[in-house]
């Protein structure tokens, strides 16, 4: 079968194509880099020919809100335009638990966005809510840091390994379309300001944790509910500090 993998040399891009490749299916991982663009159309309909399967990982380069909106609604429209000249059975995308719980950032206003496309679109779909990957806690970090302090809410957060993400992509990808939503997270659930305070300790950062209900989670305030799937997500496999003890080994 071929797939085409939208954004497949990013973080979870190129895992999923490795795991696709790996079951032995024909598998395009398609970016500007390789010649095919979704906000210009550069190079769709040529990537699309004969594909059965399109998984779509592109994500906007801004979380500003006109630019993320731009960004999704241009690169959807052109990709299901192609996608309905190609005959693609399956759209899989993935986006984020929560979206319609922080439409008050910019950047998931135009995630929303992406996802009434993607409903609308009459094409057979599939799309994953992941929640936060470990793989950006450090971002996280810094999102809440002035000078040596990092102010932190203690909303709940599931954080997932990227690895189990794109795990459950190539699964979604090979299997029929669900036409609705799931979910998927990881396996352990704590506050946000413990997974940062543990990512900090393991990796030697002298930064000092402040707890505070009222700090932002990049543009908003999140409770306990905001950033956690519903009952019965695919949970992912990989603990944190697993995946702790990984990535500081790596460095």
């Amino acid at each position: 079968m071929k797939i085409v993998v939208i954004g497949g040399t990013g973080l979870i891009g190129s895992k999923t194509v490795e795991r696709l490749r790996k079951k032995g299916h024909e598998v395009l991982a398609a970016s500007p880099n390789s010649g095919v663009n979704t906000i210009t159309g550069e190079g769709l309909a040529e990537a699309l020919a004969g594909a059965q399967v399109v998984v779509d990982l592109a994500n906007s380069p801004s979380f500003e809100e006109k630019a993320a909106l731009e960004f999704f609604e241009t690169s959807g429209r052109n990709l299901f335009a192609a996608e309905k000249a190609a005959g693609v059975r399956h759209h899989v995308a993935l986006s984020v638990v929560g979206t319609e719980r922080l439409q008050e950032m910019g950047y998931f206003r135009g995630k929303m966005a992406q996802e009434k496309l993607i409903r609308s679109s009459g094409i057979p779909y599939t799309i994953v809510h992941a929640t936060q990957f470990y793989e950006f806690i450090g971002a996280i970090a810094q999102s809440g840091t002035t000078g040596t302090t990092v102010r932190l809410s203690p909303g709940a957060l599931q954080p997932i390994a990227a690895d189990n993400v794109a795990d459950a992509m190539a699964d979604v990808a090979l299997a029929e379309p669900l036409n609705g939503m799931i979910e998927i997270a990881g396996p352990e659930r704590a506050p946000l300001s413990e997974f940062v305070t543990r990512f900090l300790k393991a990796t030697n950062d002298p930064r000092n944790i402040v707890v505070d209900p009222h700090a932002r989670y990049f543009e908003v305030e999140i409770d306990d509910r905001t950033l956690v799937p519903d009952e019965g997500a695919r949970l992912g496999a990989i603990r944190f500090e697993e995946w702790l003890s990984h990535s500081t080994q790596q460095k």
